[in-house]
């Protein structure tokens, strides 16, 4: 009898902890592995800038990159302007710079 009332036990203690179990999956699917994904492809594309690309920053401002550092990036807006923005700034990138390995 003492036996049958602890298995009944555990039973309902799994059945009580499955739906909090269900929402954690459906929120990771959903919601953490997207974000996780979107990030590592922002993080890629942050490190992949180079000189002469054109980029849009987050403000919306369009531009090409004069110069690169570890932080920042110097944009050049048009023929006089040129503005200094964080890496993180960059929101995408519109067009990459031809490289000279490339077009050889």
């Amino acid at each position: 009898m003492w036996l049958a009332d602890n298995s009944a036990g555990g039973s309902n203690l799994l059945m009580s902890l499955a739906p909090f179990l269900l929402m954690f999956v459906v929120f990771y699917f959903l919601l953490i592995r997207p974000q996780q994904k979107k990030s590592k492809n922002r993080n890629s594309m942050l490190r992949a800038l180079a000189k002469g690309d054109k980029v849009t920053t987050i403000g919306g401002l369009h531009g090409t990159i004069a110069e690169i550092t570890d932080d920042t990036i110097v944009l050049k807006v048009n023929d006089a302007t040129k503005l200094t923005f964080d890496r993180s700034a960059i929101n995408n990138v519109a067009a990459r710079a031809m490289d000279s390995k490339s077009e050889k």
